[in-house]
Formats: C-alpha cells, structure tokens, sequence
C-alpha cells in the first residue's frame, strides 16, 4: 500500500523530505480532482490531505471516502488552526447510519 499527500506545496514538501510522495494542489477543486484519481488506484492505501484545502469540500471528501477503500485523513497544514472534528458523526454517515 502506497501514501501519499495532497496540498499545498508546503504540505505536500514536508512529506516529501519523509519519503512520502504527493501533488501539489493550492485549490480546493483541484485537490478534490487529485484525491478522487488517487483514490482510484488500488496500490494507494492512505492520503493525507491538506485542512486548508478541505473546507469548502469536505462533504464530497466524505461522500469519497464511503465509496473508496483508501483512507482519506485531513491534517493540519503549517500555521492552522487547530479544529475539532466529530468522528462519531463522519463515520455513521459513511456507514449510512
């Protein structure tokens, strides 16, 4: 299984020096477009995504993340905020519950 990050370039290249390959996305839409392809490959087990670039779609992240085997995880970027996020909730709407 493969990881990989989606984010901004200062995201994405600390992962980078780890060994952890990713792609450079500034927007929102694009970010989705990359994590819907990644999410596509079967080799590609965990993506670490970007929070600045989840906000505005984290409801379709959701909706992706019931749909696709890879785990999708939203970390914070360098300088965020802190968030609080409701698993609970995530999780009994990926199950359907």
């Amino acid at each position: 299984m493969k990881i990989f990050t989606v984010g901004a370039k200062s995201f994405v290249a600390s992962f980078q020096l780890a060994g952890v390959p990713g792609v450079i996305s500034e927007t929102p839409e694009g970010a989705l477009e990359e994590i819907t392809r990644l999410t596509a490959d079967p080799d590609v087990g965990i993506i670490l995504v970007s929070d600045d670039v989840t906000g505005p779609i984290g409801d379709r992240l959701t909706d992706l993340r019931a749909s696709s085997s890879a785990l999708v995880f939203a970390l914070p970027s360098a300088g965020g905020e802190k968030k609080d996020v409701d698993y609970r909730a995530m999780l009994k709407r990926i199950l359907g519950v």
